[in-house]
């Protein structure tokens, strides 16, 4: 058991060291990146293996059981996690239930112990309800959440400088057992608070990923990339967006819609030959709208759509002298004279405002 021991302590430490040269490599796109962040996935796995192996955690024990060297691989699983969530690939959604997954690991594994605070506690069994809409913050009231949120953010800010001002002497931890078990303790403490906000955020992340449509099968992925390839051997692909169908006329066939409508080739929707030169044509025409009558015409057609009233002004003034000879026209003429008259008397000027009589 002590050589096992031995090799634990030997593969955690190359681990850590591992981890922490990807923490300071700040290109995580680059292939040596990557490598290395699976070859230290791949130590704190064999450290897993190995823990188990060697029952180094018993479910029969108590905190007090663990020694103060062995608090530390506690938060194994947390490191995987962590590591997981760094890795850059098509299958983002698996990485992402992978790094879950461990985070529970650690968080049952911490509750065994009783490690949990109260209010650790309280949001383990929150998550354990609904893991996939959990929060550390309420979701309908907005004034408790930021309370929470603040709370929260408040904590976190302790426990990283407690565990900085513990970490300033090293070599005062070596001689004071109290000191470097307490140095152990809060990072667990604050690798917790962590778990629950990366938890927040994995089941934030995954639904969004379940609102995204499914991508394309690889087999036809691959046969549009070909296709472009072999069209680019050929000379015959251009990036231009206006070449499709030339390229197609020129020898691309086959369907240009699988059975459930997706696009097997970049194809362009164009219309007719006159509508295509009409499109042309507007390309560099003004960006305002131009007339298209004169005012003259646009007033001719106001007054057809009944839109303006003829009379008014100086015209309006001037009497209309009544044909003498016509006779009809004269008794048109003396009868609305009447008629005004009759109705002038009937209703005399101001009867009407019963309101406001000056």
């Amino acid at each position: 058991m002590a050589d096992e021991s031995r090799s634990l302590r030997s593969i955690y430490d190359d681990a850590q060291e591992k981890r922490s040269k990807i923490e300071s490599s700040f290109d995580s796109n680059s292939t040596a990146f990557q490598e290395s962040l699976l070859v230290a996935i791949q130590l704190y796995e064999q450290c897993l293996s190995i823990a188990d192996r060697i029952a180094l955690f018993s479910p029969n024990e108590s905190l007090e059981d663990i020694g103060t060297a062995d608090l530390q691989y506690l938060l194994l699983d947390y490191r995987v996690a962590e590591l997981v969530l760094r890795i850059n690939g098509r299958d983002r959604k698996a990485n992402l239930q992978r790094a879950q997954k461990s985070y529970e690991r650690t968080l049952k594994r911490l509750d065994n112990y009783d490690m949990l605070s109260k209010s650790d506690a309280a949001l383990l069994e929150q998550y354990q309800e609904a893991p996939n809409t959990f929060s550390t913050a309420s979701t309908t009231d907005a004034a408790a959440r930021r309370d929470a949120k603040i709370k929260r953010f408040k904590e976190e800010k302790a426990l990283r400088q407690k565990l900085e001002y513990l970490q300033a002497n090293p070599s005062a931890l070596q001689n004071d057992e109290h000191a470097a078990r307490d140095l152990q303790l809060t990072n667990i403490a604050y690798c917790t608070h962590q778990t629950f906000q990366s938890l927040e955020s994995i089941g934030l992340e995954l639904h969004i990923l379940s609102l995204a449509p499914p991508s394309p099968p690889p087999d036809q992925a691959d046969r549009q990339v070909d296709t472009r390839e072999r069209n680019a051997n050929a000379g015959s692909y251009s990036e231009r967006l206006d070449g499709h169908v030339s390229q197609r006329s020129a020898g691309m066939r086959g369907p240009l819609l699988d059975g459930k409508g997706k696009p097997l080739q970049p194809f362009t929707l164009t219309a007719g030959g006159s509508k295509r030169q009409e499109f042309r044509n507007g390309v560099f025409r003004p960006d305002h709208s131009l007339p298209t009558m004169s005012i003259d015409e646009y007033l001719e057609e106001e007054r057809r759509r009944g839109g303006m009233i003829d009379g008014g002004g100086p015209q309006s003034q001037v009497q209309q002298q009544v044909d003498e000879d016509d006779i009809d026209a004269a008794d048109r003429a003396t009868m609305k004279a009447r008629d005004w008259d009759e109705y002038t008397e009937a209703n005399l000027k101001g009867s009407g405002n019963t309101i406001n009589r000056g």
